[in-house]
């Protein structure tokens, strides 16, 4: 017997992150919330609870992206019932990502103190 290289949490999870991201394209046109993307999704091993990761394309809007969007966490999951092929969709919980944010943060702060270096282009002659 093959040994299962995902869990179904993962599988789950992966399936949530890609319908949850065209709700969430589709929220933020709608409901003119700032840009934003869905990160990550994490499910609890149970599938009761789905922890959602966003990004704001404005970090400074992250507080009320995260709030709008769990506002309409009931719509999003009453659509998610009607197009995944799952028993009971997850409670869903909306988190900001600030992954990126500090990247950024600690790239220019090295860029800053002049760890980092540009490339150079070297003429071949």
């Amino acid at each position: 017997m093959p040994s299962r290289d995902f869990k179904r949490t993962d599988r789950v999870g992966a399936e949530l992150r890609r319908e949850l991201g065209l709700l969430v394209h589709a929220a933020v046109r709608d409901h003119g919330l700032p840009s934003s993307s869905v990160s990550d999704v994490e499910v609890t091993r149970d599938l009761d609870f789905a922890t959602v990761w966003v990004t704001a394309l404005l970090p400074d809007q992250s507080k009320d992206l995260v709030k709008a969007l769990n506002e309409l966490a009931g719509e999003f999951r009453r659509e998610l019932s009607r197009s995944m092929r799952i028993r009971r969709v997850p409670e869903l919980r909306f988190k900001y990502d600030d992954s990126v944010d500090k990247g950024e943060r600690i790239e220019k702060l090295l860029r800053d103190s002049g760890d980092i270096v540009p490339p150079q282009v070297e003429d071949k002659d």
